[in-house]
Formats: C-alpha cells, structure tokens, sequence
C-alpha cells in the first residue's frame, strides 16, 4: 500500500511540474506526442524544463537528488541543457534531531554516550541525505585522547530507498520498451549501478573499509590525507574517524592568502585521479568540493584532504588497460586508434567501419586540443561524443558511470582553481608512465616475482607426474602421440638452452681469465 501510496505522489510531482510533458515528446508515434499539447493545458510551464526536473527531483527526496546527480553525468541520456540543470543538484537536507544521533550510537555501542565518548558535540557539522557528522573525543587504550568526526546514518532509510529503487527500476523498464535508445543506453544496467553503490552507502563499515584501503594506497604519494579509522568504535550505523583540519577547497581566496600554490593544487588533484584511477583502480567517486579540503598545517600544507567516502569505483584490469590505450591515443591524436579500440572491446558493432568512427570522434575531439581549461567543458566534449555514439550504436558501460561522474567532478575543481590548467598535457606524462610500467619489463619482472611461490610448489612435482602419465597404458590417441611429440621437443630444447647458457657462462670465464693473463703479463 505505502509502495503504491508513493507511486501516487511521484506521479503528482511529475504532472506538476510538466515532466510528462517531456516524455510523451520523445514517444516515437505522432499521435502519442500530440498529447502533450492536451495534458499540458491549463498548467504553467514557463520555466525550462532542465529547471522544472530539477526542482521536481529535489521535491521528491534525497534519493531522487541522488539519481539526478548520475544522471547529469550521462549525457547520452537527456539534452545537453537538461544535464546542465542537474549538475546543480546538491544534498541539501536538514540536520535530524541530534538526540536520534545519541540513540543510534548508544544502541550500536550498547552503553551510555558518556561511556563512549571523553565529549560529544551534539551540534552537527555536516549533514547530508544519507548520514550526519558530529565532533567529538576519544581515550584509546593507551590513555590517550584523540579528537574525532562521528558519523551517524540517518534512521529508517533503508525502507525509504528500497521503496523509492523499486519504483526507478520499474520506469527504467518503461524507458526502455519505449525509448528507441532505450536497449543501447541500458537505462535498467544504469539504475542497477545506482542501486548497488547507494546501498553501499547504507554500510558505514563499508564506508570505513573504504577509507583504509585509500589511506594505504595514497600513503606514499604526499599530495592527499585520508583520516584514520578508529575499528574500535565503527558499527554498521555509525563510523568514527579522525577530525581532519582543513579549508574547504572552494574557498580559493582564503587559500590563496595563505600561501596556496594553487596552480600546483589543480595539478595535483589530476594527478591523485589518474594515480587512484589507473595504478590502483580504485578511486574515490564523490569528488566534489563538499567532500575536499585543503590542509594549512606546517607538517601537510597544501595537501587535499579527501572526505566521505561512501562512494567508490573499481575497475578491472582490462577496464584500465583499455581506458588508459584510449586516454593516450586522445592525447596523441591517434583517432583511428581509438575508434580501433571502440571495435576490438566490442563497444560498437563489428561490421563498424573503422575509418568513419575515426573520422566522427577527429570532429568532436579536434577542435578542443590546445586550449586552456577555460574554454574547455569536458562534458560538452562528452556529450558530442554519445551523440555521435548513436549514430555508430556504441555501447554505454554501466561500469563506468562513476568514472565518468568523477572525471567531470575534476573538470570541475580544474576550472574553479586554475582556468588556464591544460588537462592534457598533464596527464599525458603520467599515462606513458603507466603504459610502460604495465607493458615494459618492469611489469614482466613484477608478474615473475608474483608467480615464483606458485611455481615453486608446482615445480619439484612435475617430474613424478608427467611420468605417472607417460607410464599409462597407451590408448593409442592423437592426444598421447602429441604429447610424447611435444615432450621430446621440450628436451631438445632444453638441451639448446642449457648449451647456450654454459656456453655464455664458459666464454665470460674465458674473457675475464684472458683479462687476468693480459695484465699478469704488462
């Protein structure tokens, strides 16, 4: 009942603020597009229609302003000015009762808060749509008192988003039986995604593993701080952090006064992306300037200072070999070699001809190289590139919707600290970096080193079995002939190889004996 209960305010909300209106004109039939000239009689509807999405996504909830946020990065989804109005959307939500906070930590702890915590400021700091900060104090086992941001999840929100999910997976459906678009976009996969990572967010112990595993992986690279977990004081609904110090990132100003090397710090947050991104695959996802701060103490000054990390994005091996091949032929102008890539991952169809996507992506791409930041928006270039990915029915990648999110998130902080800061020139050296070491020979030694315990065990065994399997009685087969063919070519050519090295190792002996004799005898 409460399901369909919600379904019925949400289809108010859209009638209200003509988002209908915007359906029924992307329905393929005439007639069925004539409609909206009916529904929409009678109501006002002056405003744009990016701005009539956005407010009605930000009437119905938390969850919606969520989804809004994504999909603001797909521009392959909506016009180029509804995308623009989404990106506007911010977790504006007002702090819960802080005694709610009290009772969520004393039920997780299962003791008074004073028995918890040295103090506890019961005044939030920061609150968002899935949980609020407060700070307070510790004493650890050693006796000494550490200062600390506890986070506390906001109650009932896992009913209120399985209900909401429930109804998105469902206009999902809709969207694509209807839309023409609808199987190439994979609207399903995309909320599916949402889902996934939103419910994560549910998960402060998640949140907090997280964290670590960026702490570790950041911890040689001395241009960004993660805070440390405290274990002993994180539960499911609550998560307890060291207080970090900082500036928010947005306030360019305040830092520049201060001695910010800012074009420095734009650099730097290219460089702690494309670092999480392509070494390590797994980079922070929510990078926007709410989640950043800058540090201004002796020890770390000018380092970012990352927060909140409820949202992150993995990618496999082949996801950043691929990436990476196509970042670097873009930043060498290789089209043909992207468009090369497009067919070989099976992003577009095989039938492609490779010479008119290369020709496509050269118009979108060409026109933005040498210029400086200010004059490039990233998400233009994207979208030109998904409407030119229709026309070749390239396929979207579900997976890679954070990613894309995060890279327009950095295009963003770029612009706001440093306009004149050329994206590609600075991250071109560190992709190179990255092909070498994943194609060069540091990256054969380090697959070596990585296999010798596996074959070591394997190794000493090999002799008994294949005797064991010679030894069988012979069936006879092709199989057997071959593999007795393959095993007598395998000595030989180990008997080549064991030549080859002895004779190596005799004519070194040689030379450094003849070495010695020369200068015996002068």
């Amino acid at each position: 009942m409460s399901r369909f209960l919600r379904g019925w305010a949400i289809l108010w909300v859209v009638f209200r603020y003509g988002l209908d209106e915007l359906v029924l004109s992307g329905l393929p039939h005439p007639a069925l597009r004539s409609l909206r000239r009916v529904l929409t009689l009678g109501r006002k509807l002056d405003k744009p229609r990016g701005q009539r999405l956005r407010e009605a996504l930000e009437e119905l909830g938390p969850i919606f302003v969520k989804f809004g946020q994504v999909l603001s990065t797909r521009s392959d989804l909506m016009p180029p000015d509804v995308a623009e109005e989404l990106a506007k959307l911010q977790d504006r939500v007002p702090p819960f009762d802080s005694q709610i906070a009290v009772d969520t930590i004393e039920r997780s702890f299962r003791k008074p808060l004073d028995q918890v915590f040295v103090s506890f400021d019961r005044q939030p700091v920061a609150s968002a749509s899935i949980a609020q900060v407060h700070f307070a104090v510790i004493r650890d086992k050693a006796g000494v008192e550490h200062e600390v941001a506890v986070k506390v999840l906001r109650p009932g929100m896992k009913s209120v988003i399985d209900k909401d999910l429930a109804l998105m997976h469902m206009m999902a459906s809709w969207l694509e039986r209807l839309s023409h678009d609808g199987k190439r976009l994979k609207p399903k996969e995309v909320v599916a995604e949402f889902d996934n990572y939103l419910h994560d967010e549910l998960d402060l112990i998640r949140e907090a593993s997280n964290a670590a595993q960026l702490r570790r992986n950041m911890e040689g690279l001395d241009l960004v701080l993660i805070p440390e977990i405290h274990w002993d004081y994180c539960h499911t609904d609550v998560m307890v952090m060291q207080r970090m110090n900082g500036v928010p990132i947005s306030q360019v100003e305040r830092l520049r006064e201060a001695g910010v090397d800012i074009p420095k710090l734009a650099r730097d947050g290219v460089t702690i992306f494309f670092t999480q991104v392509f070494r390590d695959g797994f980079f922070h996802a929510d990078m926007h300037p709410g989640n950043i701060m800058v540090s201004l103490e002796p020890d770390t000054f000018g380092r970012y200072i990352s927060l909140d990390f409820g949202i992150v994005g993995t990618l496999t091996e082949f996801d950043k070999e691929y990436l990476a091949q196509n970042f670097l032929a873009f930043f060498r102008r290789d089209y043909k070699r992207v468009a090369a890539l497009h067919v070989e991952s099976g992003w577009v169809p095989a039938t492609t001809r490779v010479e008119e996507l290369e020709a496509a992506i050269r118009a979108v791409c060409e026109p933005y190289f040498d210029r400086p930041l200010s004059e490039i928006s990233l998400g233009m270039v994207l979208m030109r590139l998904f409407q030119t990915s229709r026309r070749f029915q390239v396929e979207i990648q579900p997976q890679l919707v954070l990613l894309q999110k995060t890279l327009l998130n950095i295009e963003g902080l770029g612009r706001q600290l440093d306009p004149n800061l050329d994206l590609w020139s600075t991250a071109k050296p560190f992709l190179e970096k990255w092909m070498l070491d994943q194609m060069g020979p540091q990256r054969l030694w380090r697959e070596i080193q990585a296999q010798a315990p596996r074959y070591a065990k394997i190794l000493p065994d090999m002799p008994r079995v294949l005797h064991q399997y010679l030894s069988r009685p012979s069936s006879g087969s092709d199989s057997d002939a071959l593999l007795k063919e393959l095993l007598k070519a395998q000595k030989t050519t180990n008997r080549l190889l064991q030549a080859i090295l002895c004779g190596g190792i005799g004519f070194v002996i040689g030379l450094v004996v003849l070495q010695i004799l020369l200068r015996w005898r002068f």
